[in-house]
């Protein structure tokens, strides 16, 4: 059987950690054949550690000097749609981190030249294939929940400022919380509502804590250069009539280390998904139910699976090009609103 000819374009801790492991584990499938990074040095340290046989400083040259089949994006925000077009262009299938880039009209490039070189291009988030999440798609599918007309999400931080990467950096990640880690979850309401249409969005940011020097339970930042925002929340309204609240923080006042939920509403239904609980009306009484078992599931490792499996021929990954580009408008918008004061309407 054919393995799957694989390559890096990245060599920090998402590749090193998540990307390039997780491609190990299906060696029956899939050889890692080159690795690129502008820091060559860094390319070649974990190409060592994974028996990479070939580094490049340049993902350009990766591509002109090594037949691969597919390839992970795994570099700042600012670089997905360069990395990404040139990788479909040179006949590779892509896997590219989240979000899928910095601008709407970057992600319809991307979609745009998959469609054109009939290459699969899927994005990096992997929440959706976690089973709390697979198991609420099944019971929404069956009609248990009724129609999902609000949701809300949260990816909150009590002090998570990541101390190390680009994180902090605007220029080069396009935001803060809500594109680093608010999306995630954006996704994967997005994802169990049948990712509707946004008719209009209303957005705020906030940077009252990352400017300023503080506790770090994620390492110390560089306050003094921080340039993105602490919090931001928003309402986004689907053109279904559906409806959702957003709240993201790397840094707020409030009792839990870390908050990572979506919350829906149906109007046979609702459901908390991490972890997994549903709230119904039945028989004249309100129930809750909590599975007694759900099955244990890396859902990193699942995502490169089915890329894996996707680029072989078989079933394709979960994220579109198409629902990439929906995202974007979102995430782009909320930005813009907290920017302007105003709400952006589609």
């Amino acid at each position: 059987m054919k393995r799957l000819r694989v390559g890096i374009v990245g060599a920090g801790l998402i590749a090193k950690e998540v990307h390039i492991p997780h491609y190990l584990g299906l060696c029956d499938r899939v050889e890692v054949v080159a690795i690129a990074d502008v820091n060559e040095a860094r390319a070649e340290e974990v190409a060592e550690i994974y028996g990479i046989p070939q580094t490049y400083s340049s993902y350009q040259e990766m591509f002109t000097r090594v037949k691969l089949d597919a390839v992970s994006i795994c570099i700042p925000n600012k670089f997905h749609k360069e990395a990404t077009i040139a990788a479909l262009e040179a006949g590779c299938h892509v896997l590219c981190e989240k979000p899928p880039a910095m601008t709407v009209k970057e992600s319809e490039q991307m979609a745009a030249t998959a469609e054109k070189t009939g290459k699969i291009l899927t994005y990096g988030f992997h929440y959706r294939y976690q089973s709390d999440v697979e198991i609420a798609k099944s019971f929404i599918e069956a009609g248990e929940m009724g129609e999902i007309y609000a949701a809300r999400v949260q990816a909150i931080r009590r002090r998570g400022i990541p101390g190390w990467g680009v994180f902090t950096n605007k220029e080069l990640q396009g935001g803060g919380p809500l594109i680093d880690i608010g999306i995630h979850m954006l996704d994967t309401a997005l994802y169990l509502m049948d990712y509707p249409e946004p008719a209009v969005v209303l957005g705020q940011t906030h940077q009252r804590i990352g400017n300023k020097k503080g506790v770090g339970l994620f390492g110390d930042w560089d306050y003094e250069n921080y340039s993105i925002e602490d919090m931001a929340v928003g309402m986004i309204t689907f053109k279904n009539g559906a409806s959702i609240i957003v709240e993201s923080a790397f840094a707020a006042n409030v009792e839990k280390d870390e908050t990572m939920q979506v919350s829906l509403m149906g109007d046979e239904g609702g459901a908390d998904i991490f972890p997994l609980k549903f709230y119904q009306e039945k028989h004249g009484t309100l129930v809750d139910i909590t599975p007694a078992y759900a099955p244990e599931v890396n859902g990193h490792q699942r995502e490169i699976s089915q890329f894996v499996e996707g680029c072989l021929g078989g079933k394709l990954p979960y994220s579109t090009p198409e629902q990439g580009v929906i995202i974007q408008k979102i995430v782009n918008a909320l930005y813009e609103s907290a920017g302007t004061g105003k709400a952006i309407i589609f």
